[in-house]
């Protein structure tokens, strides 16, 4: 499945971007002693892990002030990288006086159960305890106990911010737990894949990388096209794949053509997914070495002159998932964050591939060695039956959703507000997460726009907030 992670397609670039260095005096790590498991009272559940957490007091005006605490949900990363790259909230904290709080995610980074990566990784009942369920439980502990810590009663409101899955985690965080957070920022958060295998989601992930190519280029988009069909026809031949991996400078020899297909369909998702118009352009890149190979170059040949001129600015798409962590978030998509991503359409420049739900469910059996078949909708049964709008309608309040429709997860976006409070903030040109990564000198106006629309919208709910407080009307 691409990549569902606020992080982009490089250190280096958001190294460079980055406002301040990370870590600094501004930023303080703490360790909250965490339950294993909130839920049961076996003996083993009682076990505890240290789950990490980062503060920034820079800018809070204190509990006496009403000042409110903007806590950014960790996702599937160590917490240090996504702190580097969301500057949202270091950007916006002076605006409101507010306190920083960054939480990282159970299994992830230094917030690893059971001692060590390793024991925590070993199988599936170990595995077990990294749920939605128990994260958002984690991030609600932490959240009170911070607010306990300082004082800081019902007077401090706590907005809720996330990136991609983060967002995913923001959205249900305020569902669950309305009490605890007034609102919840969502950018890029595909909600609406919950809904289940609906065949508009299945094949908008890669309708949309398609269009976004098809845009830059649309000789670029039928070059793309045409590779598939001269890679078959390579592979097929004896010592195919060994002309294959020759040509394409593999790390390993190919064993299938698939191998290959598989690699190139995840650097133009994630060229099209993290496609900032002021920081890569990575589409265009691609399409620029495509265009410009000289002429009676062959088809695959353009291909590989796009791949080298890619890894060159980038060093590989996916450098932050780590074997470790991929092997978390793959537990997670298998067991209840299934995102399917299909190709069943002919509009696209991929070959058809539809999403095979009886194969997802037996590789990820095969993969974990999993007792039972795996459940991958059990979320949508948790939190939103088989109608998710429906149920953010009728139970919601307090949430934007942020999206760029240029980033292929925006066919799972909530691109409509679906009342006053629900609100949808979509940019035409927009990629994934890009309006909560730091503001840059060169950002066009409708990102700026889109922030300051953010900006008005939590500062309408923290006003609301204390108004009801001063009229003594219970707050959820």
């Amino acid at each position: 499945m691409p990549s569902l992670s606020v992080l982009g397609i490089t250190k280096q670039s958001h190294r460079r971007l980055t406002p301040f260095s990370f870590p600094s005096r501004d930023f303080n790590t703490y360790f909250y002693t965490q339950k294993l498991d909130h839920f049961n009272y076996r003996a083993e559940s009682q076990a505890t892990f240290q789950q990490k957490y980062v503060i920034n007091s820079k800018f809070w005006g204190g509990a006496n002030s009403s000042a409110p605490i903007f806590v950014y949900l960790g996702a599937n990363a160590p917490l240090d990288d996504q702190i580097r790259r969301i500057g949202f909230m270091t950007d916006n904290a002076p605006q409101f006086n507010a306190l920083l709080v960054y939480i990282e995610h159970r299994f992830y980074g230094q917030s690893t159960p059971f001692g060590s990566s390793e024991e925590a990784y070993q199988n599936d009942r170990t595995l077990d305890y990294l749920n939605l369920s128990q994260t958002l439980e984690d991030y609600a502990e932490v959240i009170l106990d911070i607010k306990k810590n300082l004082s800081a009663n019902n007077s401090t409101p706590v907005i809720v911010i996330g990136g991609s899955y983060g967002g995913v985690l923001a959205t249900l965080f305020r569902l669950r737990y309305p009490y605890i957070a007034l609102g919840a920022l969502a950018s890029s958060a595909p909600i609406l894949y919950l809904d289940g295998l609906k065949p508009q989601l299945q094949d908008g992930y890669f309708s949309i990388v398609s269009k976004d190519f098809r845009e830059a280029s649309e000789s670029c988009y039928n070059t793309i096209q045409q590779s598939w069909s001269e890679i078959d026809k390579i592979a097929s031949q004896e010592d195919g794949l060994s002309v294959l991996s020759r040509r394409f400078n593999t790390c390993t020899p190919l064993e299938n053509s698939s191998w290959l297909k598989d690699a190139l369909k995840l650097v133009y998702a994630a060229a099209a997914q993290y496609d900032a118009p002021q920081i890569n352009q990575a589409v265009n890149l691609i399409c620029t070495a495509i265009d410009r190979a000289t002429n009676g170059t062959d088809v695959l040949d353009k291909v590989i002159a796009a791949m080298f001129a890619f890894f060159s600015k980038y060093p590989g798409p996916h450098e932050y998932c780590d074997e470790m962590h991929q092997w978390a978030w793959n537990w997670q998509i298998c067991t209840e964050i299934l995102i399917p991503t299909g190709i069943s359409g002919t509009d696209t420049m991929f070959q058809a591939e539809p999403f095979n739900l009886t194969s997802y469910k037996e590789t990820c059996k095969g993969l974990y060695d999993l007792r039972l078949m795996p459940e991958p909708f059990w979320i949508t049964s948790q939190f939103g039956g088989q109608d998710v709008k429906l149920v953010l309608g009728r139970f919601g309040s307090n949430i934007i959703f942020s999206n760029g429709l240029r980033d292929p997860f925006s066919a799972g976006g909530v691109l409509e507000s679906l009342s006053d409070s629900l609100v949808a903030l979509p940019t035409a040109k927009g990629s994934h997460c890009l309006d909560i990564y730091a503001a840059l000198p060169n950002d066009p106006d409708w990102l700026i726009v889109q922030r300051r629309s953010e900006l008005k919208i939590i500062s309408q709910w923290i006003a609301q907030y204390h108004m009801d407080r001063a009229a003594n009307i219970s707050y959820i």
